[in-house]
């Protein structure tokens, strides 16, 4: 099934252009994606995000560590509508529109060789975090785009990035700006969502 993108100024408005998404990375057009950051408080207070492995069969970044949830926004869909859409279809979580909080747009460049062909990733993107207890061995996992998700400490992940590491597909400007919303809210989980027992099983934290 072909898929459809609209083509976007650098201040992120439509153009009136549709393109098809192998013209649109062909090109390297910006188009629209919207990202979605689990997370969840770790030990001595640092955060961790789940990370998702994107599979094999994957036409760029193969293989590699990702965001929790991304998606491109077909053309005429919102940010919103499609951060909810992938995280239901990528990670089997049914999420509502208030369980997203807003942390700001990213604008990234990336362009590599895959499979003899040149793949450039021009997007901009709408950041949202999702908060709730997720459970790994409950989520589904959509096998022709995600291999495996793992927790991982975000200044782990960080490291990673910023080393350039291989297996990590990320842009490091954009933790810098989640580290940043994370650290100005001194973000913590709600104790009063779950049982202490389930809080202290998902978030292994003595910050009550």
């Amino acid at each position: 099934m072909m898929e459809y993108f609209d083509i976007r100024t650098l201040d992120g408005k439509v153009t009136g252009e549709i393109k098809e998404r192998s013209k649109v990375h062909e090109d390297g057009d910006l188009h629209a994606t919207a990202h979605v950051w689990i997370v969840k408080n770790g030990a001595d207070g640092n955060f961790e995000l789940l990370l998702q492995k994107r599979s094999a069969c994957k036409d760029a970044d193969p293989g590699c560590y990702d965001i929790s949830s991304a998606g491109h926004l077909p053309a005429g869909q919102n940010y919103l509508e499609s951060a909810l859409r992938e995280l239901e279809e990528e990670l089997g979580i049914m999420a509502e529109p208030e369980d997203l909080e807003y942390v700001g747009i990213h604008t990234g460049y990336a362009e590599a060789e895959f499979y003899g062909k040149m793949f450039k990733n021009h997007e901009i993107s709408k950041v949202y975090i999702y908060r709730k207890p997720v459970e790994i061995s409950k989520l589904s996992l959509q096998e022709e785009e995600v291999e495996s998700v793992k927790w991982m400490d975000f200044e782990e992940c960080f490291r990673h990035v910023k080393e350039n590491d291989p297996e990590y597909c990320i842009f490091l400007d954009e933790l810098e700006m989640l580290r940043k919303w994370l650290k100005e809210r001194k973000w913590k989980p709600d104790i009063s969502e779950y049982g202490i027992e389930e809080f202290r099983k998902l978030y292994q934290t003595d910050h009550e």
